[in-house]
């Protein structure tokens, strides 16, 4: 700004003062215009001044005003970075993976937002902490006043942290961070979202478009950066689960183990090592898994005792290790406990059902037929009982069909076999109840089936149910020798309502309903048109009705309903019965596992201590029920997790759980920036692979001033050159003729 001044006063030193009388006649009369002009002299030095700082400032590149702003008492800017820390940022690239390049990313905001002058603030929130269930959203930082060694210890904080083994995508962050500042008034934000863009959350984005376009409303600038190179190949191991039939001590098992092929490429030669309670068993082989396909293998287990067993799957190392392991708790009683009602008084038809429920010998089926008369349903509790048959039964007062009813609802399984007592005006009026009831189908009356002398065929055909998977689509000579002489029909043009649940599963060889399934509530209800002895039919002579028994029984059987296998993020917790467990419960966690941070027993109180690798809860009652209910925070880690249990007797119980990643994470594909770019068109977003990302002047919220100092150059150099002209003499120029 000095400049001018300094070239005005150099000047003034050249000039040597010379009277001169003609001259001080005109210094005389300028005296009278001296005002004006000094005014005019001193207005063209200023103007010259702030065009060499204009030109300076546009040299300078300066950011906006809001350094200004800012010690006037306004706005300031808040960066926000929301770090996916999902188990598929585990993804190994080359020597890195892509959460260690998600790391370097935040480094470097970091780095470069410690180094502004200005007064910023930060705040780092995870996926996995966005979504702590009952614990809340919990951001590492959280609008952390940024100082000069911020980005030192940003990094000592980032180098413990490593990807999750949840599942969580965007969403959650993007909504926490609303609710967590709420109105952007009073500060400019930066919105930074580093993950890995896979397909799974990105591909149909219509929730995380919205949220996005929130933000955008509200004014705060969009950096998307992909920390993924690329899609790349992956096997997980998808499912691991009982395969069905009856679950019992000491009687073998199937497990069926899903492995899915994440990759475009087939994989061939694929083993899976499989554990028995951490002891080895032989190992399954895959051929080939085709892309984007799974393919699943059944294998048998056995545990010659009753309580909970642990199963373990695993494959050899590949590109994302923590889908490469699964779990899986069999829960197995000593015995399967089942009734059987007849409504005869010699229990006929449930001595033949029994027999082949339970041969006895050397054969075991961990089943426990129990046989009574229709009068037991009245008086006891039917829930301890994993499936009740009617056998021949006549009738039932009101009360015992309301609680069969009630049993099938809540999950129970009945099974009907129809004969010479039953009466078709009970089962229409009291348990069909035009299809109101548990009954499948309405009956007519006690039909026989004529012999068919020019066509000689099975007398019975039997569908891909379960119950008949063994037998469906094969000459099975076993079910050709069954005979059937009487059976109860049904009416001539009934059929199964379009929608509905019920389904013909048998018919005889005159199309006639033999075996019919029908889903109430919860359970199952399963009627045979025939009796279960051979009255009626030859069938429980013939060996096929034992095989026929068992899967019924395994069909009728409650399923699993999931209470020791869980996936990682959801809560621990099991209900127990206060007249059978003391209400105090302890949970093992498995070595080196996380857990979230526990809860407060009551508000504003900070949770009792722990010991290491356990926590302890008090059991709650559950609202509507007789139980009480002991609950954890989310597990954060696959593995087995034990919860130890004290019954009133003070003996100690031990339950087992298992906990899965969610395999869906497991799928690489990834979504690129062109497509990000259509699927959020009309959203305002700058979008950078990881190793491209550096920050700019304009990342760190402030624009530049340099074209407007431009313009006001301009404007300077103009109106100096309008001035000057003005305050010099001009004569004016005579006409020439």
């Amino acid at each position: 700004m000095a400049v001018p001044i300094v070239i005005h006063l150099i000047n003034l030193l050249r000039h040597r003062r010379v009277e001169w009388a003609a001259m001080e006649f005109l210094l005389a009369s300028q005296r009278k215009n001296s005002t004006w002009v000094r005014l005019k002299e001193l207005l063209l030095l200023l103007l010259r001044m702030a065009a060499v700082v204009a030109v300076v400032m546009i040299v300078a590149q300066p950011l906006g005003c809001k350094g200004l702003s800012q010690l006037l008492g306004g706005s300031k800017t808040h960066h926000i970075v929301l770090l996916d820390d999902s188990y598929s940022m585990g993804d190994r690239q080359a020597d890195a993976t892509a959460f260690d390049k998600a790391r370097q990313v935040v480094e470097r905001i970091g780095d470069e937002v410690a180094r502004q002058p200005r007064a910023q603030s930060f705040t780092l929130l995870r996926f996995s902490r966005a979504r702590l269930g009952r614990a809340g959203t919990q951001p590492d930082l959280q609008a952390e006043k940024v100082t000069t060694d911020f980005g030192r210890r940003l990094q000592e904080m980032l180098k413990p942290i490593g990807p999750s083994q949840l599942a969580f995508g965007p969403a959650g962050a993007l909504e926490a961070i609303e609710q967590l500042f709420g109105d952007t008034k009073g500060e400019d934000r930066v919105v930074y979202l580093v993950s890995d863009f896979r397909t799974k959350e990105w591909d149909e984005p219509d929730e995380l478009a919205a949220a996005l376009a929130r933000l955008e409303a509200a004014k705060a600038q969009l950096r998307l950066i992909n920390c993924a190179d690329g899609a790349h190949a992956n096997l997980a191991i998808s499912a691991l689960k009982p395969a069905g039939g009856t679950r019992a001590a000491g009687v073998p098992l199937y497990l069926d183990v899903t492995v899915t092929n994440y990759g475009s490429a087939p994989v061939e030669g694929v083993s899976v090592l499989l554990q028995e309670d951490e002891q080895a068993r032989p190992a399954l082989a895959i051929d080939e898994i085709p892309p984007g396909e799974s393919e699943t293998r059944r294998f048998p287990v056995y545990f010659a005792s009753a309580g909970d067993h642990l199963v373990t799957a695993s494959l050899g190392g590949d590109t994302l290790a923590a889908d490469n392991v699964r779990y899986c708790v069999v829960e197995l009683p000593a015995g399967v406990p089942v009734l059987l009602v007849d409504g005869e008084p010699d229990a006929t038809n449930a001595r033949y059902l029994a027999a082949a429920l339970a041969p006895g010998g050397a054969v075991k089926t961990g089943i426990d037929p129990r046989i009574e008369p229709t009068s037991f349903l009245n008086v006891n509790r039917l829930d301890e009982f994993q499936a009740i048959y009617l056998m021949n039964v006549d009738r039932l007062d009101h009360a015992a069909v309301a609680a069969l009813e009630d049993y099938v609802r809540a999950g129970g399984g009945v099974g009907v076999f129809l004969g010479d007592r039953c009466r078709a005006a009970f089962y229409n009026d009291k348990l069909y109840r035009d299809g109101q009831g548990m009954f499948p189908l309405p009956l007519v009356t006690k039909t026989q089936l004529l012999v068919d002398r020019l066509e000689k065929g099975a007398d019975l055909e039997v569908s891909e149910h379960p119950i008949f998977a063994h037998f469906a689509g094969e000459r099975n000579s076993y079910l050709n020798t069954v005979l059937i002489d009487w059976y109860f029909s049904a009416p001539k043009l009934w059929k199964p309502e379009t929608g509905s649940t019920t389904q013909v599963i048998s018919r005889l060889r005159n199309g006639a309903p033999l075996v019919v399934s029908r889903e109430f509530g919860e359970g199952r209800v399963v009627a045979f048109m025939s009796t279960a002895a051979p009255q009626w039919n030859n069938w429980g002579r013939n060996p096929s009705f034992v095989v026929t028994s068992l899967e019924l029984q395994a069909y009728l059987a409650p399923p699993d309903r999931g209470e020791a296998n869980h996936t990682v993020g959801s809560v621990v917790e099991r209900d127990l019965d206060p007249a059978r467990y003391q209400p105090q419960a302890r949970l093992i966690l498995p070595a080196g596992a996380a857990i979230a941070a526990p809860m407060p027993t009551t508000a504003g109180e900070p949770p009792p201590p722990t010991d290491a690798g356990s926590l302890t809860s008090d059991a709650v009652p559950v609202p509507g029920s007789h139980l009480v209910r002991a609950s954890f925070p989310e597990a954060l880690v696959a593995g087995e997790y034990r919860l130890e249990l004290t019954t009133t007797e003070n003996e100690s119980e031990v339950r087992r759980l298992a906990f899965n990643v969610d395999a869906s994470e497991g799928n690489l594909a990834t979504v690129g920036g062109e497509e990000l770019a259509t699927k959020l068109k009309g959203i305002r977003f700058e979008y950078r692979q990881a190793d491209e990302f550096h920050m700019a002047a304009a990342d760190l919220a402030d624009k530049s001033l340099s074209p407007w100092f431009l313009y006001a150059l301009l404007g300077l150099l103009l109106g100096e050159q309008w001035l000057a002209y003005a305050a010099s003499y001009h004569p004016k120029r005579e006409a020439t003729v």
